[in-house]
């Protein structure tokens, strides 16, 4: 038991004293009185912290209540033994043996190790259990945690020995400097370093960590470089996005995630991080740098001229670009045929509307009619905006064309069918219409069918007219 814990259950039990007794404290109640009250508490169970369902004694509820009248509420807290943590059958170095194997064997129960012991002679005591499991509980060597424990502190060296067999990725917020509105923020640095030869592969700052930084990573490392065997990284934002896993699949590379608070896992980078820390950003006068683009010139000027070129001492002192030029043999490249760019497009599945588009980052985009009521895949690159994407549909897995982007203002000049076909011609009695109703004129073509009164008289007398006049041009009336 740790001193948190024990600390916690003197309180909890301070606690149950003092409601126990405080009524009887009350200077108001007559001697018969109380006398009752603690009859009565002594005759039914009550819940003892760390110990359960208890009766007490009245002689136990009078010696807290003179405690408490005393001392007030300090002294109604458990007073430790003076042979707290030490057991009284087993002697002082019986004990410590006995706890130093239970550190050394965590699998195993306490009662296993000391039947252990004492078939080899070397503990000759017989503790009871409750005993042994006070002293185990004392020193905070319960199984449980030990196995905890155990499982924390075992962190194993490892290391590869072909480059790019082993990349790890991670990000560093570095200084704060003035963004594209000129405002002040901090700076990340998204790494990629190779295990075998500590080589840095691919290096960016940004004013984000997500996960598209972290694909252009990789495909700037698979086109330089060669194949990857694997990625390493923690389980941050950026290094755990669908589509990134999808891409890495297709590829065959294998990304693999660190323990959860376990960042000894990935040492290398965080040392190399440690060192650009303590050789650049120390150094560096923030207020000096302008711009993100700024701040990656200077920092790949470090990285090639004295990072790369230092010796290391996990490498026998050799330089990472030495170690990198000497195993350069053993890196796997890529298929020629390999499209990265295709390999590296996104892909999502839309249903088409009625109007023969669907959304995607809020951009609209058309696609062909045969298509509605349909879920459909798309496929297109994340790294343009929404308004300069080509998106690719993808049906049976392959493209059957692009969808292109609406353009509402081209769309209100294209041809329909005539409206005369498409709206319902309804002939109105006479006596709704109105004596005095004028003449058709032609600018009424051109409204919405929603609008179009048509007056099958009218039209007669129209006819009439034009065979008269014949070939006669009308006159044209004053303001038209």
């Amino acid at each position: 038991m740790n001193d948190k814990e024990r600390e916690r259950q003197i309180g909890e039990m301070t606690d149950f004293r003092f409601k126990l007794v405080a009524e009887l404290a009350n200077p108001y109640l007559s001697s018969a009185e109380r006398r009752r009250m603690i009859s009565e508490k002594a005759s039914v169970e009550h819940e003892v912290p760390g110990v359960g369902r208890r009766r007490l004694s009245e002689g136990c509820i009078l010696k807290w209540l003179a405690l408490y009248r005393k001392l007030g509420k300090e002294g109604l807290k458990p007073r430790s033994r003076r042979d707290t943590g030490l057991s009284r059958v087993l002697s002082q170095a019986e004990a410590a043996l006995l706890l130093s194997h239970l550190e050394a064997h965590p699998e195993l129960t306490a009662t296993a190790v000391l039947r252990r012991l004492q078939n080899s002679g070397r503990i000759r005591s017989n503790p009871s259990s409750s005993s042994l499991s006070r002293l185990v509980r004392s020193a905070g060597l319960e199984r449980s945690r030990r196995i905890e424990l155990h499982a924390r502190e075992k962190t194993l060296k490892f290391e590869f020995f072909s480059p790019l067999e082993c990349v790890q990725a991670d990000a560093m917020y570095s200084v704060k400097i003035p963004d594209g509105k000129g405002k002040l923020r901090h700076a990340v640095l998204l790494a990629f370093l190779d295990d075998a030869t500590r080589r840095v592969l691919y290096a960016s700052f940004s004013f984000s960590e997500n996960s598209l930084a972290f694909e252009v990573g990789i495909k700037h490392v698979l086109a330089a470089h060669g194949r990857i065997g694997r990625l390493y990284t923690d389980h941050g934002s950026a290094f755990v996005s669908v589509q990134t896993r999808r891409i890495l699949d297709t590829l065959g590379v294998i990304l693999v995630h660190s323990q959860v608070g376990r960042p000894r896992g990935r040492g290398k980078i965080e040392r190399f991080f440690r060192t650009a820390r303590e050789q650049f950003f120390a150094p560096l006068d923030a207020t000096e740098v302008t711009s993100i683009e700024q701040l990656d010139r200077r920092f790949h000027a470090w990285l090639q001229s004295e990072y790369h070129r230092s010796p290391h001492r996990g490498l026998d002192n050799r330089t990472p670009l030495e170690a990198w030029v000497e195993k350069a043999h053993l890196i796997v490249p890529l298929d020629p045929g390999l499209d990265l760019e295709q390999l590296f497009l996104h892909e999502t599945t839309r249903k088409v509307h009625k109007d023969s588009t669907v959304t995607l980052d809020g951009a609209l985009f058309e696609v062909p009619s045969d298509l509605i009521g349909e879920r459909i895949m798309l496929r297109y690159d994340p790294q343009r905006p929404p308004e300069r994407r080509r998106l690719q549909i993808i049906r049976g897995g392959e493209c059957i064309g692009e969808a292109r982007l609406v353009d509402s203002y081209a769309n209100a000049k294209v041809r329909r069918t005539d409206i005369s076909r498409q709206v319902e011609i309804t002939e109105v009695p006479d006596d709704e219409q109105e004596p005095s109703q004028p003449a058709r004129r032609p600018l009424d073509n051109s409204l919405s069918a929603t609008r179009l009164r048509w007056d099958q008289r009218q039209d007669d007398d129209d006819d009439d007219e034009e065979k008269d006049d014949g070939l006669a041009a009308r006159p044209v009336e004053a303001g038209r």
